[in-house]
C-alpha cells in the first residue's frame, strides 16, 4: 500500500468540487480511501467529510487571514502530521495558547503547498464545500472495502458514526461490518420523515399505515440498561444532565433495558405544546431549576430495543407493540392506525386542533431505517415549513441597528453545497436578534460590505406561503413571505430541506 499524503486528500476533495456525477465523486473518494493506512482512516475520513476529527480547534477566520504563510514547493505532509497538528490546536490552553497556536498553525501551513494550505483552511472554518456528505462517504468506503453499501450504511446507523466503520472495514473487509451492532447506552442514528402536501399522497406513500401526532419539540434518543438512563440528542450528543425529569420518568419504568426514540417537549397545564422556542430553551438549560421552571415531558414513538431484544428489524406495526406494554399511555404519542384517507385527514384535523403542527404516517411494516429520510414515514404539515441553512445575514437599521437581521436562506444541494432560495428578516423577536447575532458572527467567514458570510452551519426553520418561480436565484425558485419560525439547534446542515424538496411543493401548487 503507497503512502497517502495530505495532498492525495486534497486532490480527491478538488475532484468531488469539481463534478456534479455523483459516481464520479464516490470514485474519487473511494480511490483516496482504499490507499490510507489503517492509523490514518478514522482522520482521512473526518477531512474528505469537511470537518478535523477535533471538534474546537480554537483558531477562527482571522487568525487564517492574518497568517501569510507562502506554500511549500513539494508535497510531504502525511494525514497523521496534520491531524496531529489539529490535535495540538485543540490542546493548547491557558496563559501563552494563542502564542502556541500560532506557531503550530504557521509550521502547519509552512509546510502544505497551495492546494494543501486551501483544504486545512477550509477544515478549520468548516468550509470545505466539495458535497462529500456522510451519504457520499458511505458509498465511497464500500466501493473502496468492496462492501454492499446497504450494509455499510446500516453498521454506520448503529456505530453513530462513519469513521470507526470505514477503519474497520477498509481494514478487515466486508465481514467487519457483522461486529457494529445496537448497543444500549450507545446512540444510533435517528429515523427521518419525508414531507407531503397532505395524507392522502402520504398514505399513497406508506398503504395502510400508523398516523401519529407531529410533535413540534426536540427529538431524544432515551437508553436505559439497569439503572442508567442515558438522554440523546438528535445529533447523538448527550444530553442527560440537561433533562432529569426524562430521565426520571424512564427510570421509574419496570423493566431491564430500552431503547426509546420520541420527542421532548413543553406542555402548558392543558398539555398542549408550548412554541417551539420555548421547548429549545429548557432543552438547552441544564440544572434541576430550570426542569422545575419549564419542565419537559417525553413522548415516545418508537422502540428499537427491549430487555435484551433489538427491535430494529421488526416491523413498526411490533416495535409499537412492544413499546405500549410497558410505557404507561401518557409516555406515548397519540396515534391511529388506517388506511382511509378520509380517517387520516380527521385525525390530522384533531391533532392540529390539539396544538399540534401536524401529523406523520408510517408504513405499518416497515423496519427501522436509522439515517434515511426514507418513503415509510412521511410528514404532513399544513402550514408551509423547510429547514434551511443560513449562508449570511445582513446588519439591520433603524431599530434593529447593530443586530444581524435579515438572513440569506438556502436549501441543501444533493450534489454539494447549498442553493440559495431568498431573505427574510421577518418573525424575529428581539432576544433571537440577540442570539443570531452573536451566532453567526462566531460563524463568520467573510464580510462584502453590509452582508455577513457565515459556514453553512446554522439550521433554520421557516415559515412561508408559497413557492414562485424567480430568476433571481439560481435555484430558478423563491419562498413567498417567508419567516422564521425558530432555530433548530438539534440540527445540522446534512438535515436542511433539499432544493428537490421546494421544488416539489412548487410542482404540487402548480398542479
Amino acid at each position: 500500500m503507497r503512502v497517502v499524503l495530505f495532498a492525495d486528500l486534497a486532490a480527491a476533495t478538488e475532484r468531488v468540487r469539481a463534478t456534479r456525477s455523483r459516481t464520479a465523486k464516490v470514485a474519487a473518494l473511494a480511490g483516496c480511501l482504499g490507499n490510507l493506512a489503517p492509523d490514518e482512516t478514522e482522520a482521512g475520513v473526518a477531512f474528505l467529510s469537511g470537518e478535523p476529527r477535533q471538534t474546537r480547534l480554537g483558531v477562527g477566520y482571522a487568525a487564517l487571514r492574518d497568517l501569510q504563510v507562502p506554500p511549500a514547493g513539494d508535497p510531504r505532509l502525511t494525514v497523521s502530521e496534520v491531524d496531529g497538528a489539529f490535535a495540538a490546536l485543540a490542546a493548547a490552553s491557558g496563559p501563552g495558547s494563542q502564542d502556541e497556536r500560532s506557531r503550530v498553525l504557521r509550521d502547519l501551513l509552512g509546510a502544505a503547498t497551495e492546494p494543501e494550505q486551501r483544504l486545512i483552511a477550509g477544515l478549520i472554518v468548516r468550509e470545505v464545500r466539495q458535497g462529500a456528505l456522510e451519504g457520499l462517504l458511505v458509498e465511497a468506503v464500500a466501493e473502496a472495502a468492496g462492501a454492499p453499501a446497504d450494509e455499510v450504511r446500516r453498521a454506520v446507523m448503529l456505530a453513530g458514526d462513519l469513521r470507526p466503520v470505514a477503519a474497520a472495514v477498509l481494514q478487515s473487509g466486508p465481514s467487519a461490518l457483522a461486529g457494529f451492532t445496537l448497543e444500549v447506552l450507545r446512540p444510533l442514528k435517528p429515523m427521518l420523515a419525508q414531507s407531503a402536501l397532505d395524507v392522502e399522497s402520504a398514505l399513497e406513500r406508506t398503504g395502510p399505515a400508523a398516523v401519529e401526532h407531529k410533535i413540534d419539540g426536540a427529538r431524544i434518543q432515551v437508553h436505559r440498561s439497569g439503572g442508567t438512563v442515558r438522554v440523546f440528542t438528535r445529533n447523538l450528543q448527550d444530553a442527560t444532565a440537561r433533562l432529569p425529569e426524562i430521565v426520571e420518568a424512564v427510570a421509574a419504568l419496570d423493566l431491564d433495558s430500552i431503547v426509546l426514540d420520541g420527542e421532548a417537549v413543553a406542555l402548558d397545564p392543558d398539555s398542549r405544546p408550548l412554541p417551539f422556542q420555548v421547548t429549545m430553551a429548557r432543552f438547552g438549560t441544564e440544572g434541576e431549576a430550570a426542569a422545575e421552571r419549564v419542565p419537559l415531558s417525553a413522548l415516545f414513538f418508537d422502540c428499537l430495543h427491549l430487555d435484551g431484544a433489538d427491535l430494529l428489524d421488526h416491523p413498526a406495526a411490533d416495535r409499537v407493540a412492544a413499546m405500549a406494554a410497558v410505557l404507561p399511555p401518557p409516555l406515548l404519542v397519540e396515534r391511529i392506525e388506517t388506511a382511509d384517507p378520509v380517517a387520516a385527514g380527521r385525525f390530522l384535523e384533531a391533532a392540529l386542533e390539539a396544538g399540534q403542527e401536524g401529523v406523520v404516517v408510517k408504513a405499518l411494516d416497515a423496519p427501522y431505517a436509522a439515517g434515511r429520510r426514507g418513503a415509510a414515514w412521511v410528514k404532513v404539515k399544513p402550514a408551509h415549513t423547510l429547514d434551511l441553512v443560513v449562508l449570511a445575514a445582513e446588519w439591520g437599521s433603524g431599530r434593529r441597528r447593530g443586530w444581524l437581521s435579515n438572513l440569506h436562506l438556502g436549501a441543501r444541494d444533493p450534489a454539494g453545497g447549498f442553493v440559495m432560495l431568498g431573505k427574510t428578516f421577518k418573525g424575529m423577536t428581539d432576544e433571537m436578534l440577540a442570539w443570531q447575532t452573536e451566532r453567526f458572527l462566531e460563524l463568520e467567514t467573510h464580510r462584502k460590505g453590509h452582508v455577513v458570510f457565515v459556514r453553512p452551519e446554522q439550521v433554520v426553520e421557516i415559515a412561508f406561503d408559497g413557492v414562485q418561480d424567480s430568476p433571481r436565484y439560481p435555484g430558478g425558485v423563491a419562498l413567498r413571505f417567508a419567516r422564521v419560525k425558530g432555530f433548530r439547534t438539534d440540527k445540522g446542515p446534512d438535515e436542511a430541506d433539499t432544493i428537490g424538496t421546494v421544488r416539489a411543493i412548487h410542482r404540487g401548487e402548480r398542479r
